[in-house]
């Protein structure tokens, strides 16, 4: 028999829970603040603090209850449903939208249709019909042909939902524009085929485009939002849409194997992280815009636009730089670049709030060192 080491003379090892440079560290590569076991522990304790713990039973109740309560309230939605992934909320929302019309229109550079395994086919026998290749959105005049073609082929079969994904991160981060949405969605109601937003990074595009995530949800029957992505949950996201929708929809939940036992630590990281986001996170892209036409006046780096974007920026660096050099003394001053196409001399800066931690002044003075520090 194996027995515990009860020698209860060895020093306990404590695991500190601050980040260090955690309220300097401005990072240009995610739509989030960086994650650790140390920055999660120490939200947790705060939440703890504040507000306590409740535990769900099965993601029912608890904290996944008033995660799913604000989120509601946040989209403007009378309910919404606690899922464990994106993956899971969007291949729900097509399946119940869809009802007995089994085919959805998505695009065909979106997640659900590129990055799921053709899990809504092969689990839910819908098929989906992709539109807009090699692009990031369709036109209603191509739904309109989609649609009319499917309900006029030799067997009728008709289309039960539409999603749309925006912002578009196959399509770097390029988001539908809102008079698109507006006329994609109309025709939808007119037809009676149900909506469906793939708004994982809903908040990016709300920040970019000035229109308030509100106003993008209410044009569609349903939304999903990730609460990983940069609310500060090590997972899950949220599926909003009427009561009726939601009403029992937690089964369906369960027998994809999305009920997980215990999700309260997740979902009081995501409550946290919500807290006055939408106001950091338009601050964070007014500060990024400052910041980056200042850096366009020196000599060593441009920062371009994307059209139709939102927190993804491109940045081309000139060829006289030592670009391990221009990294490293903007490590040094607690910022945080990844290069991507060393040879083009060409990667991105993705804006998140973490810009919130050093003025503009601070970070273009940054900027100037690291590309005077590193000219070859």
């Amino acid at each position: 028999m194996h027995t515990i080491p009860t020698d209860t003379t060895q020093p306990t090892t404590r695991i500190p829970v601050e980040d260090p440079l955690a309220d300097k560290l401005v990072s240009f590569g995610g739509d989030g603040e960086p994650k650790s076991p140390r920055s999660m522990l120490q939200t947790l304790i705060e939440f703890e603090e504040e507000f306590g713990f409740e535990a769900d039973s099965y993601s029912l109740g608890g904290n996944v209850q008033q995660v799913e309560e604000k989120f509601a309230g946040m989209l403007g939605k009378e309910a919404a449903i606690f899922m464990p992934t994106g993956t899971l909320a969007n291949h729900l929302a097509v399946r119940m939208l869809c009802g007995d019309k089994p085919r959805a229109i998505v695009q065909e550079q979106s997640h659900l249709y590129q990055d799921s395994g053709d899990c809504v086919s092969r689990l839910s026998n819908i098929n989906l019909l992709p539109l807009a290749k090699d692009r990031p959105h369709f036109t209603v005049d191509e739904l309109r042909q989609a649609v009319e073609g499917s309900e006029q082929g030799r067997v009728l079969t008709p289309v039960g939902a539409l999603m749309i994904e925006s912002p578009v991160r196959r399509q770097e981060g390029k988001v539908v524009p809102f008079d698109q949405m507006q006329a994609i969605t109309g025709y939808c109601r007119e037809r009676g085929i149900g909506t469906h937003l793939d708004g994982a990074r809903l908040y990016m595009m709300s920040g970019a485009t000035g229109i308030s995530a509100k106003t993008y949800a209410s044009l569609f029957d349903t939304v999903y939002v990730s609460l990983y992505k940069y609310f500060g949950a090590p997972f899950g996201s949220v599926l909003a849409g009427t009561a009726e929708f939601c009403d029992g929809l937690y089964h369906d939940r369960r027998m994809f194997g999305g009920g997980l036992a215990s999700a309260n630590f997740s979902a009081a990281l995501a409550l946290k992280g919500a807290e006055g986001f939408e106001e950091r996170f338009n601050a964070a892209i007014k500060r990024a815009t400052t910041l980056f036409d200042k850096l366009n006046t020196l000599a060593g780096i441009h920062v371009g636009r994307i059209e139709n974007g939102s927190n993804i920026f491109p940045m081309d660096l000139s060829r006289d730089l030592d670009l391990d050099k221009f990294v490293k003394i903007l490590q040094e001053q607690s910022i945080s670049v990844s290069l991507g196409d060393l040879d083009q001399r060409r990667s991105t800066l993705r804006v998140n709030t973490t810009i919130l931690r050093q003025d503009v002044e601070t970070l273009f003075a940054a900027f100037r060192s690291a590309l005077e520090g590193s000219r070859l």
